[in-house]
């Protein structure tokens, strides 16, 4: 080797040496999905490709996980795999269960101790759990319903004894609280922890609508990993004396609550950042006792994994009066934006932008200026002259609502939505238009919102190709009518330390349709389609192609309205969850129970496979023994009970096997399942690989909120 080719040689060793850790951030790596979504970056992608577009038409059910016995709810999960095991959550208890990624059996379970501050949770949804090794200790980190975290040894699933109290941190007692009630079913959790340079990182959720405007504070808090101990706190409402206690005027941060970071969030693990996506603070649609911008309320925050020092923050609402928080979590990517290779950092949401940040800088990447807005006309409500209005990408959704918006397959129709919409008597306008009056003076009956409360994007978030810097999101298109009523004071009067609120949402009219449908239903009056997967080029801030997600519905075909014409694919008015493999996109149908796999690059639609229930959890996929999973939770239909399938392609029967464990042993302890037990009453045994697909197209489950 000569000395300028081994000059060469150690140049690429050393640009390798210092690209893999950045590689270890953008997808999930070694043929595993160690994190809720794929990796702490949240991209959502695999570079696996067993499973293409040439053979994924033949995916069929390898094994399934029925949830009968664990409630019998809609779960929300979407497991991690790591060395050939899947672990994940069950609704409502937050049982936890590791089976094997081969087969489905059941490895071992763990229940949370039952009590009442368990069955009174904030939260029961259970959505994923978080990972972390060191040499032999491997863990598996939870959160209960009744917030409490919990370690659990990863081959075992017994409590680690030297993490906070025998396994267990009350994170009551973590929080700086400074509400005057019972924290009991105030305060939880609905994601994910997040683990990260040894830090495990909690997000707080809270119950919304809540009766007082005084309420709990939604602090992030940060743990050792290996004892518990808390490393540092994040006031997300500020305390006085700290920046941003300014934004709450008349000392509203004293009392106001929630701010919390209920949807999943994600971490640099190179640069040692973490990235919270705040919610809206007390209450959803009307903050008239916190006048102000409200700080970090409605913020993208970046902090220092270790300290919680802040890096940056940019608030994407102000005063937020929408419910128009970030539950999707941030994504991390790196692309190249006019010739200059950027690390960004996209935030999407329920008022259907896309948000992109330089993710070390908190610069965003176009600009993003602070636009005049509607203001208010309720009595003693407060709203900011201004948002800040990305100029790059386009909205994913419709934003606010337009004349042009409404349905127009023909002259007649456009016209009859217009005049339902005139006689609705409720006002509309741009995005961030604030509510009206129930009863207003001028005679409007509320004002349409437009991305809907639920969004727009919610938790489902969007996934990334972090080979091509394409972000995929998913968003449906409907309304929230915004009408302020003066609240009627309480049965029993609350405790002076519990003011109720002024106003509350309710009263106004309703958005109209067009009559005549099946059963009584309306046809929208808005222009389809009602539900949309868009996918981006975030290296020129553009959208690369846009579909609707899934057929048009039956109600709609059938409508005497629409007969004889030539409609477009409508979709349905429903979010799913998406993942990212070498050259596909996955995506649950948003009218029809099936996943469908889409060309990631054109959107084209290659196949459709069924499924017994419509999607509830994000997908996910792995390689365990040369063969390519894709997992997905999906919901109750056609009197099966909700459950996780295991797609996979034909493959030979393997030899033995066995059945799925059972519930687990008494609360609070870890039951391991006997090798090749039978299944429990109620439960499917796994299916033999290659078996077909069972349940058919089956029915539409329920769609989880936050």
């Amino acid at each position: 080797m000569t000395r300028r080719h081994l000059h060469v040689f150690c140049g690429l060793l050393i640009l390798t040496i210092v690209m893999l850790p950045l590689l270890a951030q953008q997808g999930a790596q070694q043929g595993q999905w160690r994190a809720w979504a794929a990796e702490t970056g949240s991209t959502g992608y695999s570079p696996l490709d067993l499973i293409n577009k040439d053979n994924v038409k033949n995916l069929q059910i390898a094994w399934s996980w029925k949830f009968d016995n664990f409630g019998n709810t809609n779960s929300e999960t979407t497991p991690i795999m790591v060395d050939g095991v899947i672990y994940f959550p069950l609704s409502p208890k937050r049982t936890i269960v590791a089976a094997d990624a081969g087969t489905g059996q059941t490895l071992w379970t763990w229940r949370p101790p039952g009590d009442e501050r368990e069955d009174r949770a904030a939260r029961t949804y259970a959505r994923g759990v978080a990972y972390w090794k060191n040499g032999t200790d491997e863990r598996i980190v939870t959160i209960t319903p009744g917030f409490r975290l919990m370690s659990l040894n990863a081959k075992t699933g017994l409590p680690i004894p030297s993490f906070g109290s025998n396994g267990v941190v009350d994170l009551f007692e973590q929080i700086d609280n400074d509400y005057k009630g019972d924290l009991v079913g105030r305060i939880g959790n609905s994601s994910p922890p997040v683990i990260s340079n040894d830090v495990i990182i909690v997000g707080p959720a809270l119950t919304p609508n809540a009766p007082s405007y005084h309420n709990v504070k939604g602090d992030v808090t940060a743990f050792d990993v290996r004892t518990g101990k808390r490393l540092w706190i994040f006031h997300t409402i500020p305390r006085k004396g700290e920046p941003g206690y300014e934004t709450w005027l008349n000392g509203s941060a004293e009392y106001t609550g929630n701010a919390g970071v209920w949807g999943p969030f994600s971490t640099d693990e190179q640069l040692g950042y973490v990235y919270l996506n705040i919610e809206d603070a007390t209450n959803d649609f009307y903050g008239g006792h916190r006048p102000g911008t409200n700080l970090y309320s409605n913020s993208l925050v970046c902090l220092e994994i270790k300290t919680g020092k802040m890096v940056w923050y940019k608030q994407l609402v102000h005063h937020d009066i929408w419910d128009y928080d970030m539950p999707p979590h941030p994504i991390l990517l790196d692309v190249t934006v006019d010739g200059r290779p950027r690390k960004i950092v996209v935030q999407t949401g329920k008022q259907a932008f896309a948000y992109v940040f330089d993710r070390v800088t908190g610069q965003p990447i176009w600009p993003m200026p602070e636009t005049p807005v509607p203001q208010t006309d309720v009595p003693t409500e407060w709203t900011s002259p201004t948002q800040p209005i990305p100029s790059k990408p386009p909205g994913f959704d419709i934003q606010g609502l337009k004349e042009s918006d409404l349905i127009d397959f023909t002259p007649a129709l456009h016209q009859q939505a217009l005049d339902l919409l005139k006689e609705s008597k409720l006002r509309y306008g741009v995005i961030f238009t604030p509510a009206s009056l129930a009863n207003a003076p001028d005679g409007t009956r509320g004002t349409v919102q437009i991305p809907s409360a639920g969004g727009g994007a919610n938790w489902w978030g969007a996934s990334a190709d972090p080979e091509t810097g394409f972000v995929y999101v998913s968003s449906s298109t409907n309304t929230t009518i915004l009408a302020m009523t003066k609240a009627d004071p309480p049965a029993t009067p609350p405790p002076p330390e519990l003011p109720p609120f002024a106003y509350a949402n309710r009263g106004g009219a309703q958005f109209p349709t067009i009559p005549g449908g099946q059963g009584g239903r309306g046809l929208s009056i808005l222009k389809p389609p009602y539900g949309r997967i868009t996918a981006y080029d975030m290296n020129k801030g553009e959208i690369a192609w846009q579909v609707a997600n899934g057929d048009t519905p039956a109600a709609v075909k059938s409508h005497p309205a629409l007969q004889g014409l030539n409609i477009p694919k409508t979709g349905s008015n429903r979010q799913v969850g998406i993942m990212v493999t070498k050259t596909l996109m996955f995506a649950g149908d948003g009218t029809d129970p099936m996943l469908d796999a889409y060309d990631k690059k054109t959107g084209a639609l290659i196949a459709q496979i069924p499924m017994p229930g419509m999607q509830t959890g994000l997908p996910m996929t792995y390689v365990h023994q040369g063969r390519q999973f894709i997992l997905v939770s999906v919901g109750s239909a056609n009197g099966q009970g909700p459950q996780l399938l295991a797609y996979a392609l034909p493959a030979a029967p393997a030899a033995g096997g066995g059945g799925r464990g059972g519930r687990g042993g008494a609360p609070g302890a870890a039951a391991p399942a006997a090798p090749g037990a039978p299944a429990p009453a109620g439960a499917a045994a796994p299916a033999a690989p290659g078996a077909p697909a069972a349940g058919g197209r089956g029915g539409r489950g329920g769609q989880g909120q936050q």
